[in-house]
């Protein structure tokens, strides 16, 4: 587990680029809405013309493209973080990708401990980029038990 975060289950991911970042999470995001769990995604950049790029070229029906371009793709924190605190009120499941920068990673995950203290109804997965801490990347690893991929979830093997 994340020593910052104790008291969330927490995933990571890694991606190469916004397009990545997008093929990686859109089947763990689909599945979230499936089974009607709110999803935020906070990122330091704005990912609505990649995502819409890739929603585009996929073959999915059009409700599940619709449900998945609503969600907020904007670098847009502070809407996000009242939705957050609204889930945490309300006590919905809640899944939240964080992506950026390791710095904004750590910032992120420190204010959102502070706002949810005791709800288990949080999931967090903290979505790095591989060309910033590709040289760190077992250190990173090593704070986590689970990283999220294209197939979805998986144990890290601890050696």
């Amino acid at each position: 587990m994340n020593k910052i975060q104790e008291t969330k289950e927490k995933i990571c991911a890694f991606y190469a680029s916004d397009y990545h970042f997008e093929m990686i999470s859109l089947p763990y995001i689909n599945k979230q809405i499936e089974e009607n769990k709110n999803v935020i995604i906070l990122t330091e950049n704005n990912l609505e013309e990649t995502i819409n790029t890739v929603i585009s070229k996929m073959n999915l029906k059009e409700e599940k493209k619709e449900r998945i371009l609503n969600i907020n793709w904007k670098n847009d924190d502070l809407s996000k973080i009242e939705d957050i605190k609204k889930a945490v009120e309300e006590e919905k499941e809640t899944t939240i990708f964080i992506k950026g920068k390791e710095n904004y990673i750590k910032n992120i995950n420190e204010n959102i401990e502070n706002w949810t203290k005791e709800n288990r109804e949080i999931r967090l997965i903290d979505c790095y980029d591989l060309e910033e801490i590709s040289s760190n990347l077992d250190s990173v690893m090593n704070k986590y038990d689970i990283v999220l991929g294209t197939t979805g979830e998986k144990q890290i093997q601890k050696i």
